[in-house]
């Protein structure tokens, strides 16, 4: 499965919080600019300034010792140190531990954000343009101070088409970086948008201008980066094993963001080709901690003598965080996917509820939309607020947009069942004009309807019993099982019929919708637009809703979007867990006493838990 990696590298979601979110800054409304340590999307402040540390962390926790982990995200290998470039696998915490950005966020505010590499930050009256003022101490870890020149050309070299294409999609309302000074730079906009100083403040990984001694950047493969984070790339077992060892000179060890925070000397992600290895390895102590994603696991394979006697520690932990999106996505790039009673028909055919009981020990609920269990989950008939925004585009939706309520996956609970979906899905099928004939469903050219899924590991055990529901309708699944590096390379392409992506949820979510479901994303190679969404709604909404300066704007633009995409059917529905499941090592641990309210398993471990042992 494919967590979408833009969360990660440009937008901060709740997921990735503490490396990827900015530091924010409160806005004038009055006549001039004003200068402050925090900005809030929304304006809502909880640290005053000169604020000690963070409550979710203990400012005294030790410093030492080891912390052995495996990759959240599935990889079996690593082949650059450059994780900004479209070609090739970067390794595990590279983008979190190395490099930084501007700004920071906090694990129990998911739109406020506080200075880093930044230590002031003015708003122009007409928000327009934001200043940063470059922190006087922030160093790389050649020595060098971070300084204005250093950011725009960060900002130039990932806006330039030899990086990764998301960038461009998503800074595409900033229309230049502007150096005023040695330590000041100014970031002017296209557009007004209260989220646009958070997104350029924390959304941007800074690094040094010598980083790849002048090559173009996509040829900047294996030069270690020149970057300002609590960790350096230490040991490494190319490909397979990456050390960071922190950097016992790290210039904001004392910053009032980051006490008590990275406190482990050495973090190493182990990467096993299968599960079955990497679960074998746990048991055996070869490394520290894990998330398990799968039910089934969690259940039969997490067991034993370690488990019993307490030398292992199994917990589901639970957090604030809103629910995360897990789907097959369907090509609609595909001609035979273009109509949306062939993809409404498709999800007809998933027998989640047979699954869950089955499979999965009744552990999930069902994903009913894009922001599950949040603020931004459509629900019923839509709300005056929702459609004082839909009404202006009610030419081009759909009436039962406004008519019916907002469609739910099917269900085969009674006095449901697969069989009755699997009814309504013929004919929905027939409409479209795919009818059963010569031992297959067919088009009026007679040709077969195939879905080919493709699968890095873990997928065939739910996608047997969907392949046998789709063919009682005549359509033949193809399961594909391939290395994820090769996947990868035909997802950028958008060369798929269905493919399993997990995104987390968010409490904010912004401008990584417009790469996600933006139309000029559709045809940009390696874009997370995978679906191939080209709606004037659809982008319409996105735009609202990146320019929400009121957190009701911004729950009426996404509810609004919620909707209009699931009667678009552009996914097959799964599942997602409303708890965390993570095992570890007994006895080698302490955390904070106050946990966060918004946080990931592996952020929160990595950046706030340390060694019992540590003196």
């Amino acid at each position: 499965m494919r967590r979408l990696p833009l969360a990660r590298a440009l937008r901060s979601t709740a997921a990735l919080v503490l490396a990827d979110i900015a530091f924010v800054v409160l806005c004038s409304s009055a006549a001039h600019a004003l200068a402050a340590h925090a900005y809030a999307q929304f304006g809502d402040i909880k640290y005053p300034a000169g604020f000690s540390h963070f409550e979710w962390v203990n400012p005294n926790a030790p410093k030492g010792g080891d912390l052995d982990l495996v990759p959240p995200l599935r990889i079996t290998n690593f082949d650059k140190y450059n994780p900004f470039t479209l070609k090739g696998t970067a390794p595990p915490g590279l983008n979190g531990l190395v490099f930084e950005t501007l700004l920071t966020g906090t694990l129990d505010e998911p739109t406020t954000s506080y200075g880093l590499l930044a230590d002031d930050i003015q708003v122009a009256p007409d928000r327009l343009a934001v200043t940063f003022h470059i922190n006087s101490a922030a160093r790389f870890h050649n020595g060098k101070p971070v300084t204005a020149a250093d950011v725009k050309h960060s900002f130039d070299t990932l806006m330039s088409k030899q990086a990764a294409p998301q960038y461009r999609v998503v800074f595409n309302e900033v229309a230049r970086a502007v150096v005023t000074a040695p330590d000041t730079i100014r970031f002017e906009f296209k557009s007004t948008s209260a989220e646009l100083p958070l997104l350029v403040g924390g959304g941007l990984p800074v690094f040094g201008r010598e980083w790849g001694a002048g090559k173009p950047f996509d040829e900047v493969v294996m030069d270690l980066p020149i970057a300002s984070g609590p960790y350096r790339i230490g040991r490494i077992n190319f490909g397979r094993d990456i050390t960071y060892n922190r950097d016992p000179n790290y210039w904001a060890r004392d910053l009032n963001v980051r006490r008590g925070m990275f406190n482990f000397d050495r973090v190493t992600y182990r990467i096993y080709k299968d599960n079955t290895a990497q679960t074998e390895a746990f048991k055996a102590g070869e490394f520290d901690y894990i998330q398990v994603f799968s039910a089934r696991d969690w259940a039969r394979v997490y067991t034993g003598k370690k488990f019993d006697s307490g030398a292992l520690i199994k917990a589901e932990l639970t957090s604030h965080n809103a629910g995360d999106f897990q789907g097959y996505l369907i090509n609609t790039r595909r001609d035979k996917f273009k109509d949306p009673r062939v993809r409404e028909a498709l999800g007809l055919a998933f027998d989640f509820e047979w699954m869950n009981r089955q499979l999965m020990f009744n552990s999930y609920e069902r994903v009913r939309g894009f922001f599950n269990n949040s603020d931004f989950e459509a629900k019923g008939l839509p709300g005056p607020d929702e459609l004082a925004l839909l009404e202006p585009l009610r030419a081009k939706l759909p009436p039962k947009v406004f008519t019916e309520e907002v469609p739910l996956p099917a269900s085969t609970n009674p006095p449901g069942s697969l069989r009755n979906n699997l009814k309504k899905a013929r004919a929905l099928l027939e409409e479209a004009g795919w009818t059963y004939r010569d031992g297959a469903l067919r088009n009026a050219k007679g040709e077969a309807f195939t879905v080919e899924y493709l699968d890095s590991a873990g997928g065939e055990r739910t996608a047997t019993p969907y392949f046998q529901a789709l063919a009682k309708l005549g359509i033949e699944g193809i399961y594909r099982r391939a290395d994820f590096a090769l996947i990868q390379k035909r997802l950028d392409v958008f060369d798929f019929d269905l493919f399993t992506v997990r995104i987390p949820g968010s409490e904010s979510p912004g401008s990584e919708l417009l790469d996600r479901f933006g139309s000029q994303s559709a045809d940009t190679e390696g874009s997370n637009n995978l679906i191939g969404v080209r709606d004037p709604v659809v982008d319409a909404l996105v735009n609202i809703a990146v320019q929400a300066t009121t957190r009701p704007r911004l729950i009426a633009s996404l509810r609004a979007l919620d909707r209009v995409l699931r009667w678009g059917h552009y996914a097959v529905p799964q599942w997602f867990a409303s708890t965390y499941r993570v095992a570890y090592g007994a006895g080698k641990f302490e955390a904070p006493s106050v946990a966060p309210l918004y946080y990931r398993p592996e952020d929160w471990v990595i950046s706030t838990w340390w060694r019992k042992d540590t003196k």
